[in-house]
């Protein structure tokens, strides 16, 4: 089952991909889909059968991978508790992506290349999620790298959707980088690449020295922290965050697929999978915390002023994931997984009900553009509310058991912990300014007034429209998507109004032992689910008073007093500036990295590779050899006498060499 599970995807990417055009466009998309529905069906099964069954630590070996002197690597499937939940995460947001895509893709001509994309997705983060060590773990993680690569730019006519695509390619490499340290690493000082064996050397490696850098430093810490970058760089943390938001230049399924359930998460997962290791380095757990607390406050403020509706989403995943690191610094590692889980279903809900009203609107995607939509739309009206309701911690709805619960925690390890203040202070304003910009995306885009049908075809804004869609803008009056676009965000709905109440209590109540099971470790000090449930009023109840202050802010200055934004943005121009433009960070990188990067790379080729090694080499030497052929070939004037006057030179030349130097 495991096996069927992980590999039916890989499956439909073979027979979409290689036969697509054989088959037809129909047919590679029920395949591929129906595939994915069958793969989440038994991911479920082994969800309940692993996580509230007795089904013990199940590692089929599937081959003997590499041998290599003492390294030995098997490919193996671990399958624990923490697997199970990624496979349901995994699964069930790419089956529902798989069959939205159907509707949402209809007109574009490559669909079974998106479909085949999609698979191949799918089975490199589930290659990642059931890796049983380190090296099997990379290799999906690089996967769904080129996967990503792929989709993002999957409309690569378009020179954004390439540029995005390379964007996010190049930033992951830099995080990669020191992901791959990090597992050179761990097989130094274990002699290991597998998880068993690094999880039972751990807790001898505390507080064991080891000279890197020219320096010496704690083993764990400096391991920690560098397979922690490569959790930065995938997850979109601070400083490796900026290939997020440009990743919305692939289709709206993407969007949902890639930052929703998926790729943005192997961060978190990672870190919760290696648990062990982080547990013995205190100092690298508070870096996690401090990076999460600020890439949960920066993409919140950012998200403030987006006018894009995908990109506003966007920022929110970017500060979520923050949420989540901050859970895994200060140890509450089921608190992360938990808030993973819930999140996948309310932020696919928003991404794939945002891409619903770009199909409404014909691929207007400028909020600005829109409004008054929610009596076209109804039904994606409800179902963007829900999401916002669950996104901003709405009480009952899944955000709230999982978000609010972060903030408890975080506010429960600040008693011990300066970074855990730090993190609370952090998240806690974050949670008021993503109820602002969540309910600011709701009442701009279906409150007021209609602004899209009053715009003229050129204004839109839509940086992500495909030509291949051929709808003209304003002319069409917005309609409700089809059902097979409508189905999956009623199922998503489901999950973002219940998940939380009804897994909290296994995955940070009453059933946490027996759920996990061991597959999350933490140390014999680590009581933080126990200390959260002590905490005084401010810490239970200020995310919730946070998101009402943000709801009532959002609501006057975009329903009762509308002009206000443009008000106070006038009036603050320069704080406005600076969250339009991310805090400056593509320009700082483009000034730091990108342009000393491009003027070496002309250096070396057309200074070191044009003038030196081919000028010196092949060119060289050809040009030298046309000059000699060039002033032999005047040699041939075709008059006799120049030829005999020529061999009566070559007869002296040799009598003269035998008579001087050819007699001894």
């Amino acid at each position: 089952m495991y096996q069927a599970i992980v590999f039916l995807p890989l499956l439909g990417f073979l027979i979409a991909g290689l036969f697509g055009r054989q088959l037809g466009a129909r047919p590679a998309e029920i395949l591929t889909t129906g595939l994915l529905f069958v793969s989440a069906a038994l991911s479920w099964v082994t969800f309940i059968s692993v996580g509230y069954g007795h089904a013990p630590l199940n590692v089929p070996v599937l081959a003997n991978w590499i041998s290599s002197g003492t390294l030995h690597i098997d490919w193996a499937l671990r399958v624990d508790t923490l697997t199970s939940v990624m496979l349901v995460v995994v699964t069930s947001v790419s089956s529902l992506v798989h069959l939205y895509s159907i509707g949402y893709m209809h007109e574009d001509p490559a669909r079974q290349r998106f479909f085949a994309y999609l698979s191949l997705f799918t089975f490199a983060m589930l290659m990642l999620v059931t890796a049983d060590n380190l090296v099997q773990m990379f290799f999906g993680w690089e996967g769904v790298g080129l996967a990503s690569y792929l989709l993002i730019g999957f409309w690569y006519e378009k020179p954004s959707a390439n540029a995005a695509a390379i964007k996010a390619f190049v930033v992951n490499r830099v995080g990669d980088f020191g992901f791959a340290l990090g597992i050179f690493m761990i097989f130094a000082l274990t002699g290991s690449v597998a998880f068993d064996q690094i999880f039972a050397a751990a807790p001898g490696l505390a507080g064991k020295p080891i000279h890197a850098f020219g320096l010496t430093m704690d083993a764990m810490t400096l391991t920690c922290l560098l397979l922690f970058m490569g959790a930065m760089g995938k997850s979109a943390q601070f400083l490796l965050h900026t290939w997020l938001p440009d990743a919305m230049e692939g289709p709206t399924p993407v969007s949902a697929l890639i930052h929703a359930a998926t790729m943005v998460t192997a961060g978190v997962f990672m870190v919760a999978r290696l648990s062990p290791l982080f547990e013995q380095a205190p100092a690298a757990l508070a870096v996690v915390t401090v990076v999460g607390a600020t890439t949960a406050f920066f993409a919140a403020t950012v998200g403030l002023v987006q006018n894009d509706i995908k990109r506003v989403i966007a920022y929110s995943t970017c500060s979520q994931l923050g949420y989540m690191f901050v859970a895994l610094g200060i140890g509450g590692y089921s608190l992360a997984i938990f808030h993973l889980f819930t999140h996948a279903f309310f932020k696919a809900l928003l991404f794939l009900g945002a891409g619903s009203v770009i199909h409404a609107m014909h691929h207007e995607q400028d909020m600005r553009n829109m409004g008054g939509l929610r009596k076209d739309i109804p039904f994606t009206f409800w179902m963007m509310t829900i999401g916002t309701l669950a996104l901003t911690g709405f009480p009952f709805t899944a955000g709230f058991y999982s978000k609010d619960a972060i903030i408890e925690a975080s506010y429960a390890a600040s008693a011990h912990s300066s970074a855990a203040t730090y993190g609370f202070l952090m998240t806690l304003i974050a949670a008021g300014l993503t109820s602002f910009y969540s309910w600011r995306l709701v009442f701009m885009t279906f409150f007021g007034a209609r602004k899209g049908a009053a715009q003229d075809a050129h204004h839109h804004h839509d940086d992500h429209a495909h030509d291949d869609h051929g709808h003209d803008h304003g002319h069409h009056a917005p309609h409700e998507s089809p059902m097979v676009m409508l189905v999956p965000l009623g199922a998503l709905a489901v999950g973002a109004l219940f998940a939380g109440i009804a897994f909290s209590g296994s995955f940070i109540g009453h059933a946490y032992d027996e759920f996990w099971k061991g597959s999350l470790f933490t140390g014999a000090g680590n009581h933080l689910l126990h200390d959260m449930h002590n905490v005084p009023f401010i810490a239970v109840y200020g995310a919730t008073i946070m998101m009402v202050l943000g709801f009532l802010g959002s609501l006057y200055v975009y329903v009762i007093a509308p002009g206000t934004a443009q008000r106070i943005a006038a009036q603050h121009r320069l704080i406005y500036t600076f969250l339009l433009n991310k805090w400056y960070f593509d320009e700082l990188y483009n000034v730091i990295f990108v342009r000393p990067a491009f003027w070496l790379g002309r250096l070396f080729w057309k200074g070191g590779d044009g003038r030196i090694i081919d000028g010196m080499g092949p060119d060289g030497i050809s040009a030298r050899v046309i000059d000699v052929t060039n002033r032999v070939v005047k040699l041939q004037t075709g008059f006799i006498y120049h030829y005999a006057f020529a061999m009566l030179i070559g007869v002296a030349a040799i009598i003269t060499w035998y008579l001087v130097g050819g007699v001894r």
